[in-house]
């Protein structure tokens, strides 16, 4: 018998009308010292089905073994860290920790116990802020203590819901090594819940899919063969590693599609006149200069003011983008990502140089450009219908109720929510909020779309699907965009040209790449692409070198300037060998 046994365990809801089935005739072996992921999308049963392992609920039906005895109840041989970390704010570091090690020791001597919570808090590397309260750690550190306190219990298995989910890419992959570096010292047995393919394939022995919900099980598991420890650059190059990745995406995406959207149906874009359209004559005019440098950024500054002197934030973005161009930046935290695009859609002074638009310099916030941030700040009150709404009757005043009634109807179809039209915003998923953003922004018909890590706050599953949406609808309407990312597949996935920042204070344009890979794009089609890990690498050489606020020597940054320009010559080489001489 194997150290963990669920055999037939499903778990519902609700009753009558409101239940919903989520886990369905799940079965899973783990052996003893084993590590095994378990990826899936939001709501798929993930946190349900590691909440019924840590004996925090009780399943339906099925049951739970650990070494053949039934799992009745939480225990301190399971150690559990959740996404949500919990900790107590008015005590320290070791106080937080001290806390579990109080309530399963209780027979140790004080002694005991300090060294339990020293040694958890040092091997999480915590050391330095042992005597720190909450407040005072960044959500990277917080987590870690959540870590250590599970740690700290000396269980005989880890139970990783997420953890590293709210994080940002540079902090994940520190504590990515770190949870690495433990399962090594002591082979603990280990099951983390992820929806990142890329951190489960790092990590674990075994990767077994979840399918969507309702009724979710389990699907084809898949055998991490690559031996440890291994390296996340290169892996990159490494083809078990690609090929492994492939076949998981591939799958997943296939169950995602399956799970379903809403029926695009056989709305047709209404032919309507927005409020900034310009004048047939003006285009015709200015169609020859408008189209090739659309949007110019010119030198472009931005200064606060601080109480120790002026901090330059950017100094010198210079960029010139054609019309119907997509770009993506991408930089580490603090690179001024996020302040350029504010500038740009006018709502943040610009101290210095000028952003053009269309031969016209943004002085302000205008219709003509419109932006999808983070989280997509939706009247709560109002359905998806109407938040939509808002824009169309503010950027269309001499079209009629029809036109605008199918201008919201087409784009929320676009986005996949035409069944879920009249929804209230506040009963919509975090994805479901984030297309009804999309699809306002595109409803404005807008000259220019700013999009602010627009999937910064979604499940890697759920961001591939609306990555989907947003390219699908980008191609009908090719709208000049940019989008802030700090995820290196979304960057070269979306864009023609991905822009590498330097490091802030004082950032500017590192490098531009440019994407030479066919349109339309899909995830499976680009993972197919013999180019397609190249440009990935050369991103991460790039956000490596300028990795903890370095900066890289001007050797060092000639060679990446230099292999992002030889992707895609080789094939290019070749072409004009293989064509036909001419005589002179």
């Amino acid at each position: 018998m194997s150290y963990l046994e669920l055999t037939n365990v499903s778990k519902h809801y609700g009753e009558g009308s409101d239940r919903a089935d989520v886990l369905d005739n799940i079965t899973l072996s783990v052996e003893e010292g084993e590590f095994v992921a378990i990826v899936g999308f939001s709501g798929s049963g993930k946190t349900t089905l590691i909440s019924a392992i840590a004996g925090l609920i009780e399943p339906d039906a099925g049951s739970i073994t650990l070494r053949g005895e039934p799992v009745k109840g939480p225990g301190p041989d399971r150690g559990v860290v959740f996404q949500s970390y919990s900790l107590m704010p008015w005590l320290s570091v070791k106080q937080n920790v001290g806390l579990s090690v109080d309530q399963v020791f209780p027979g140790e001597s004080a002694k005991a116990r300090r060294k339990r919570v020293s040694d958890a808090v040092e091997m999480v590397g915590l050391g330095h802020a042992r005597d720190r309260k909450p407040a005072e750690l960044s959500g990277g550190m917080r987590q870690r203590v959540a870590v250590a306190r599970a740690l700290a219990m000396s269980p005989e298995m880890l139970l990783l819901d997420e953890p590293l989910s709210a994080l940002d890419a540079l902090t994940r992959a520190k504590l990515q090594d770190e949870i690495e570096a433990i399962w090594e010292a002591d082979r603990k047995t280990v099951i983390l819940i992820t929806n990142d393919v890329d951190e489960a394939i790092l990590l674990a022995d075994r990767i077994i899919p979840l399918t969507p919900a309702p009724s979710a099980t389990l699907g084809p598991e898949f055998k991490v063969d690559i031996p440890r420890p291994r390296d996340r650059s290169a892996m990159n190059s490494d083809p078990a590693f690609t090929k492994l990745r492939g076949e998981i995406t591939e799958y997943l995406m296939k169950v995602g599609l399956e799970r379903g959207s809403a029926d695009d149906g056989a709305l047709t874009h209404p032919n309507v006149t927005p409020i900034h359209q310009l004048p047939d004559a003006y285009k015709k005019a200015a169609k020859s200069i408008t189209d090739t440098r659309y949007l110019e950024f010119s030198q472009v500054k931005k200064v606060y003011p601080t109480p120790t002197g002026p901090l330059t934030v950017v100094d010198g973005f210079d960029l010139k983008m054609d019309k119907g161009e997509f770009i993506t930046l991408i930089g580490h935290s603090g690179c001024g990502k996020s302040t350029v695009l504010s500038m740009t859609a006018g709502l943040n002074e610009i101290s210095g140089g000028g952003v053009v638009l269309d031969n016209k310099e943004v002085d302000g916030a205008g219709p003509e450009r419109a932006v999808v941030f983070q989280a997509p700040s939706l009247m709560p009150w109002m359905s998806a219908y109407d938040n939509v709404a808002l824009g169309v009757d503010e950027v269309y005043p001499r079209a009629s109720r029809k036109e605008k009634r199918e201008i919201v109807e087409y784009y929320l179809s676009r986005v996949g929510l035409a069944d879920s039209a009249k929804r209230r915003a506040s009963d919509l998923s975090n994805g479901m909020k984030q297309r009804v953003g999309i699809a306002r922004a595109f409803a404005l018909s807008p000259k220019l779309l700013l999009l602010d890590e627009p999937f910064g706050m979604l499940d890697s599953l759920t961001r591939w699907e609306l990555q989907e949406v947003l390219m699908d609808v980008w191609k009908r309407t090719r709208v000049t965009a940019i989008c802030v990312t700090h995820d290196v597949d979304e960057a070269i996935l979306l864009a023609d040209k991905v822009v590498m920042m330097t490091n802030g204070p004082n950032a500017k344009i590192g490098h531009i790449m440019k994407v030479d890979l066919p349109r339309p794009r899909s995830r499976q089609a680009l993972l197919a692409h013999p180019d397609y890990y190249r440009y990935r690498q050369t991103l991460l050489d790039f956000l490596e070198a300028y990795e903890g606020g370095a900066t890289p020597q001007p050797a060092r940054l000639e060679q990446l300037h230099a292999t992002a320009a030889s992707i895609g010559q080789t094939k290019e080489t070749a072409a004009k060998e293989d064509a036909p001489q001419v005589a002179a």
